[in-house]
């Protein structure tokens, strides 16, 4: 299988006489085999960046590889490629069976390979016993894995999944998406996801790439961009809750980078000296903050609420910085009282005010 390599690519729309850059200049390359998802809000550009690779819409400039071959003018029939989109689109006067043939009818496959290749898709999607049923018969799950069997019938060198679980419950989603990394797998082409599900993103991926205003901000696997986020809106956007930002100032103490947030100094990267008299955005996961029943052991924190998720409680806080959400024990019950909340220091990340790029 081929890799998919996009290079500058960029796509913008005319609106009312006025340019909109839906994609600016993405370029990004996903290995035979590799999972990689496209996460960001709507309106990012990562739509429009799969439908480009997927020959359904036509760069402004840039190109589209599968493997050596230059497929950016080619048109989407020409690919091999599957695609599954949001819509699952079933024939509802046809059975499983038939919608998942359909396909392979109209490109000439004799029934006996028709009836073997949707046969094998159906024991891998285990809807071996649905094949003879209508779609209104089955579930949304089971819908969407007969969409998901069409196009695996075609053996595609490309697929591409365009937000294929948003309007699945929590439930449904968490059945389907091992079916569709099973699926991936066994198959071994590249794979493009598009969400905005940063859940689908981290748990399905070898690499996540995060889009932003139609610019990538970070392209790396899960664990990475959780841990080591390469800008404020990639910590903001990825984790839940998100990420808590504090207002910070860095001084050099014994030629060391100190960092000051309220009334407190904590110790960082070497490489803050340059910064020296600098405001910096302070960024902490939930998770890494400590509350303490002492309010002058951290930034005071008076209680307001807490949410109780059975495994942990997401309890709310204000604090001279706005209202700070902190991931506390399971039976932890704050009761609107006054308390410290203290940073872990080496989960700290620092951001720069203006451009939101890492700093340290």
């Amino acid at each position: 299988m081929p890799d998919i390599t996009i290079q500058n690519l960029t796509k913008v729309y005319e609106e009312s006489g006025d340019e909109i850059v839906a994609v600016d200049d993405v370029t990004l390359t996903i290995a035979d085999g590799e999972f990689v998802t496209l996460v960001g809000p709507s309106g990012c550009g990562k739509t429009t960046t799969l439908r480009c690779v997927a020959g359904l819409n036509t760069p402004t400039s840039g190109t589209i590889h599968f493997g050596e071959r230059d497929v950016t003018g080619i048109p989407v029939q020409e690919r091999n490629i599957a695609l599954l989109f949001q819509d699952i689109a079933l024939y509802p006067h046809m059975s499983v069976q038939e919608n998942m043939a359909y396909g392979l009818k109209i490109a000439g496959f004799s029934r006996k390979e028709r009836i073997a290749r949707v046969e094998e898709a159906a024991g891998l999607l285990q809807i071996t016993d649905q094949l003879e049923k209508m779609p209104s018969e089955l579930s949304g799950g089971q819908q969407q894995r007969v969409a998901l069997g069409r196009s695996l019938v075609r053996d595609p060198e490309v697929f591409l999944f365009d937000e294929p679980m948003s309007d699945l419950d929590a439930k449904l989603k968490a059945e389907l998406r091992p079916v569709i990394e099973k699926v991936t797998d066994e198959i071994g082409c590249p794979t493009l996801y598009v969400t905005h599900d940063q859940e689908e993103a981290m748990t399905m991926s070898d690499r996540v790439a995060v889009i932003n205003d139609g610019e990538l901000e970070q392209v790396a696997p899960p664990k990475e961009i959780y841990d080591e986020p390469e800008s404020k809106f990639v910590s903001q956007f990825i984790g839940q809750p998100s990420t808590q930002f504090f207002d910070g100032r860095v001084r050099a103490v014994n030629g060391r980078g100190t960092l000051v947030v309220g009334d407190y100094e904590y110790e960082v990267s070497d490489g803050l000296k340059g910064w020296s008299g600098d405001d910096v955005r302070v960024g902490l996961r939930p998770q890494y903050i400590t509350v303490s029943d002492d309010a002058e052991a951290g930034i005071p924190a008076t209680h307001l609420l807490d949410e109780p998720l059975g495994d942990a409680t997401h309890s709310f806080f204000e604090t001279e910085f706005g209202e700070v959400i902190v991931v506390t024990d399971p039976d932890f019950e704050g009761n609107g009282g006054e308390y410290g909340l203290v940073f872990q220091s080496d989960y700290i990340r620092l951001f720069d005010v203006d451009s939101g790029v890492r700093i340290a």
